[in-house]
């Protein structure tokens, strides 16, 4: 039987901190979403002036990332690339850069979404986050 690392609310709490830190001081109006690695909602956050849409990309992305243990820029890279069938898997539908896997001794742990700026600004916002947990 193998052991597994998870999230506690202490670490959920850190990564939101430092994700708000640095969107804040890039005045940066996001919404910043965290799950577990089965993709469930641990955290939502949306910053004064995120647009409501941004509401349902963050955890969207999120999830996406926990399930497919990547980050989602390599499924928006695929899709780009001409891999459109990829459009039908299940149950991935943030399939836009910002979303960032939480990995730590080869394991998911989650996943953080950040969507409202640039993409690659809301990945910077998730990673920002994730470093906070010094993996």
């Amino acid at each position: 039987m193998k052991s597994k690392f998870e999230l506690e609310l202490a670490d959920v709490k850190k990564i939101a901190a430092a994700a708000e830190a640095e969107a804040l001081k890039n005045h940066w109006a996001v919404t910043i979403s965290i799950v577990d690695d089965g993709g469930h909602l641990l955290w939502l956050q949306r910053l004064d002036g995120a647009a409501a849409i941004s509401s349902h990309i963050a955890p969207a992305k999120a999830r996406s990332a926990a399930l497919g243990r990547k980050d989602t820029k390599a499924f928006e890279d695929m899709i780009n690339n001409g891999r459109t069938a990829f459009l039908s898997a299940p149950f991935v539908d943030g399939l836009l850069e910002g979303g960032v896997a939480i990995i730590k001794d080869g394991q998911c742990l989650g996943a953080v979404g950040v969507s409202g700026v640039k993409a690659s600004e809301d990945a910077q916002v998730a990673q920002a986050g994730i470093a906070a947990l010094g993996l």
